[in-house]
């Protein structure tokens, strides 16, 4: 081992050895103090029962039974109360847990008292005396847990008011996630945030209290409650609002707004942002839903609001034991799975217990960012890292001898619309060759699924990029026709996803972070968005639904205006579109629609089981027929001028209309 090893080793030792004796230290020093507290503690009850018994004029036969009784059932108290682990606790730190523990303790010792009060009652107090000190040990307890617990966030907020930096902040959302940051923000005072107000939609909370902290109405009032009465005619809302929260309204003198609304439908929250932003006071969030539900992220690990949060949809509903059918057990393979889709499809195929996951990708960049991720959420034992080039026969067909898998996720792809315009071969060769190579070695090894991530794009397609994808599914399509057999190969379409590389919104955070300008191409310019995750799930979704041939479309919803985008994205970075941020108009791209269409016209639309996919139906070419086509590309992949290579795209794919330079 080397030297600088072993010093570290040593110097780890060593302080998992002092950190040890400092904990033996204070154990050493807390059980002999809480055992001390809670024998008088519970000595003082079972007095106090003995005097509410006898209305504190206890006999003196039953003085003395007190005094011999006393050596058997505090020590019985103490045994349970370790037992239900009430000397491992902080004295300061009570909660509805410890409550369930102390009261578990004390049930246990009434049981046993009785018990011996049943058998022999020489050897046990009376009845109403047991009754009586059971309650008041209870009660004496908890009250003192409960007021050391709020000694200490009386003094932690007295401190953290001393010293001027605690920000009054106001919650919107008054429910489970509300009032567990709530507290959260009422113990941590270090975080700096006092939280003065809940605002919420559900009338039936207002005006109560939770934590102690006044619920003030809903989120719309934020626009009111420091401003000054209105004069004159208002509008019907304004007036409501008004009458309902007080003629003197208090000024709450809210610094800053915390969303607490992981599961509110996108629509609300954007409402609630847009009174926030009129009304001039900053705002955050907490975590999503799903990681607050793995336990690693808590409610006070705010966070900006992102775009994401805004123009994603309602959560999407799986049918996830139809997904585990199609993936536990089994070797599943996914190309291109450093990339945005395919490291998403990788963390989400992880979780349905594959027997391997194989990794394969060709930058050792990306390939090592999913893997750490992987690593990290506990699947580091299936994944298994392959390292390649999809267009490497030799290597492709090593990876599948080897492992054999039984599902393959083709996501391996080159993107970027502008940068294909100018380089169609590679286009060419990756997206469509790269994948009907895959899907060959597909029906050579006898795999049960072969699923190709598609887009939009290839819908009547106007740049290489769609067109190279329109051209792998129908070659996907051929193939399954005629070489299928027991591979069953399929299509999945969507639209834009939202922080993907090559999407327009990190483009737009880094010219917002450079002061502008936001480069829009065209005022009306649209486009389709979903979230990775929920494009990702709903891939899983259609390939337990595939048959083999079909061609399945994801519901990308309502269209989005690029210029709106850009303009949210300016606002929630706090500053105002064209007066702080210019928007610059540049043009239409080469190969870029206004619109993305969702069918083309030879393609029949019908529902599947889930309410968020559609299948097209159409017929398959003929792979004979395809293949000389295919061949003639081949041989002038690496020959052709780039408009040369369109022309030749657009014979195989006559609803393409290429950009010609």
């Amino acid at each position: 081992m080397p030297l600088s090893s072993e010093r570290a080793e040593s110097r780890w030792v060593k302080t998992l050895l002092t950190s040890s004796t400092r904990l033996r230290r204070a154990a050493g020093v807390r059980i002999p103090i809480l055992t001390l507290i809670y024998t008088l503690g519970l000595s003082f009850s079972l007095w106090t029962a003995y005097q509410l018994r006898f209305d504190f004029a206890v006999p003196r036969e039953f003085r003395f039974q007190m005094l011999m009784l006393v050596w058997w059932i505090i020590p019985l108290k103490l045994i349970l109360l370790h037992a239900f682990r009430q000397f491992s606790g902080l004295l300061t730190f009570f909660s509805t847990p410890d409550l369930g523990r102390l009261l578990g303790a004390l049930v246990a010792s009434l049981a046993v008292i009785l018990a011996v009060r049943f058998s022999s009652a020489y050897y046990a107090p009376p009845r109403s005396v047991i009754i009586a000190d059971f309650t008041l040990s209870f009660l004496m307890l908890a009250a003192g847990r409960l007021a050391l617990r709020l000694g200490r966030e009386r003094f932690s907020s007295a401190a953290a008011k001393t010293n001027g930096t605690t920000r009054r902040v106001g919650i919107v959302g008054a429910g489970e996630v509300g009032a567990s940051l709530a507290r959260e923000l009422l113990v941590k005072r270090n975080l700096g945030m006092l939280p003065v107000a809940f605002f919420d939609d559900d009338h039936h909370v207002w005006r109560s209290r939770m934590h102690g902290i006044p619920v003030a109405g809903p989120p719309e009032i934020l626009l009111y409650t420091n401003a000054p009465r209105p004069k004159g005619n208002t509008s019907i809302f304004r007036n409501s609002l008004l009458q309902l929260f007080e003629a003197k309204r208090p000024n709450l003198g809210i610094q800053e707004v915390i969303i607490a609304m992981p599961s509110a439908p996108q629509k609300r929250i954007r409402e609630v942002v847009n009174v926030l932003q009129k009304a001039r006071i900053k705002f955050q969030t907490v975590p999503s839903l799903d990681q607050l539900a793995t336990g690693k992220i808590k409610v006070s690990q705010l966070r900006p609001l992102e775009i994401q949060d805004l123009l994603g949809r309602d959560e999407v509903t799986l049918e996830t034991e139809n997904i585990r059918q199609l993936l536990a057990g089994k070797v599943v393979a996914v190309t291109g799975a450093g990339g945005s889709i395919g490291s998403e499809l990788c963390r989400q195929i992880a979780s349905f217990g594959p027997r391997q996951l194989l990794l394969i990708e060709q930058s050792e960049v990306q390939m090592f960012q999913v893997e750490q991720g992987l690593n990290e959420l506990g699947h580091g034992g299936i994944i298994v890292p392959c390292v390649a080039n999809i267009l490497d026969r030799p290597r492709m067909e090593a990876i599948f001898t080897q492992y054999r898998p039984q599902v393959v996720f083709h996501a391996a792809a080159h993107k970027h619309v502008p940068m294909m315009e100018r380089h169609p071969g590679e286009a060419i060769k990756n997206n469509t060759f790269g994948t009907l190579r895959t899907a060959e070695l597909a029906i050579e090894f006898k795999v049960e699924r072969f699923v190709l991530i598609s887009t939009d794009k290839a819908i009547n397609p106007t740049n290489v990029m769609g067109a190279t994808k329109r051209l792998a599914e129908v070659s996907v399509q051929a193939l399954n026709a005629s070489r299928g057999g027991e591979t069953k190969f399929m299509a999945v379409r969507f639209g834009n996803v939202l922080g993907s590389s090559g999407s327009v919104v990190p483009s737009f955070t880094k010219q917002i972070a450079a002061g502008g300008p936001v480069k829009v191409t065209h005022p009306d310019i649209t486009r389709y968005f979903m979230t990775i995750p929920e494009a990702v799930s709903l891939v899983l979704q259609s390939a337990t639904q595939g048959e083999g041939g079909e061609i399945f479309v994801l519901d990308m919803g309502n269209p989005i205006k690029i210029l709106d985008l850009a303009r949210q994205m300016i606002q929630l970075s706090g500053l105002e579109p064209e007066k702080d941020i210019e928007i610059e108009f540049t043009g239409l791209r080469p190969g870029e629609k206004l619109y993305e269409e969702l069918s083309h016209g030879g393609e029949n639309i019908t529902p599947t089981l889930h309410p968020k996919i559609m299948r097209f139906v159409s017929s398959p070419a003929s792979f004979q027929d395809l293949e000389p086509q295919l061949r003639e590309l081949a041989d002038r992949i690496h020959v052709a001028a780039p408009n040369e290579l369109k022309l030749l795209l657009q014979k195989v794919i006559p609803e393409y209309q290429p950009f010609l330079n």
